[in-house]
């Protein structure tokens, strides 16, 4: 299985350098991608930030420059709308789709519109230098870099084509505090087109636990098994 991870706010794919070290050493393959504007050296050009659909374009490409065999496509919290827009453009050449602790967007949604307002306050009081980029919250990893608000804000259009069946979990990282993904997850723990586990670790899995989390991964049912 090929796995194509990506982050969540702030975060570049070295938030994923644990857990694709763990899948490699199981023999899959695994390619963490840093979103446009979160580079390390920074953004290209920070008068005009990247939105959600230029972060779905630069994903879809990947996928489509990938060849065949088996992908799963893989998103933390932010990464869930990225995920869910290259689903809907390239279904068909996905096997599964997996939130990690991740907003799971319909037609419409955004991540402004499917946050709480401790996130929204977040978003805005960081947002307040230019308007444009978001300030890297305290205490997050030094790596971290500024996040583009228009990304976070922009709502998501969906075609309603979904292909070929694609497998879909979604991983809980628990009841923490504050976490906006608690109702979500309960919502499709009810849903028999869903598999849900929970790594109760807190929402950064990948940081807390990566090798539970590559654990669920790797075991994730061959192409075609389904939901």
């Amino acid at each position: 299985m090929k796995f194509v991870l990506v982050p969540g706010g702030w975060q570049g794919g070295w938030a994923f350098d644990a857990v694709a070290a763990e899948l490699h050493r199981e023999g899959h393959q695994a390619e963490a991608v840093t979103l446009a504007g979160l580079e390390p050296d920074g953004p290209a050009d920070r008068d005009r930030p990247p939105n959600l659909d230029t972060h779905i374009d630069q994903v879809a490409e990947i996928i489509d420059r990938g060849g065949d065999g088996p992908v799963a496509l893989c998103g933390h919290s932010y990464g869930g709308m990225v995920i869910a827009g290259v689903a809907d453009r390239l279904g068909d050449r996905l096997d599964q789709l997996v939130f990690i602790d991740a907003y799971v967007p319909q037609d419409g949604d955004s991540c402004w519109s499917l946050t709480s307002d401790r996130f929204r306050e977040l978003f805005m009081d960081g947002a307040r230098d230019d308007g444009r980029w978001v300030a890297v919250p305290c205490g997050a990893d030094p790596r971290a870099r500024p996040h583009p608000l228009a990304s976070f804000l922009q709502a998501l259009r969906l075609h309603g084509d979904p292909g070929r069946a694609v497998g879909r979990t979604f991983i809980s990282g628990g009841a923490w505090p504050g976490s906006p993904f608690t109702a979500v997850t309960e919502r499709l723990r009810r849903d028999a087109g869903w598999r849900v586990h929970e790594i109760a670790v807190g929402h950064n899995i990948a940081r807390h636990d990566p090798a539970g989390l590559a654990a669920v991964l790797g075991a994730l049912p061959p192409a075609g098994a389904g939901a």
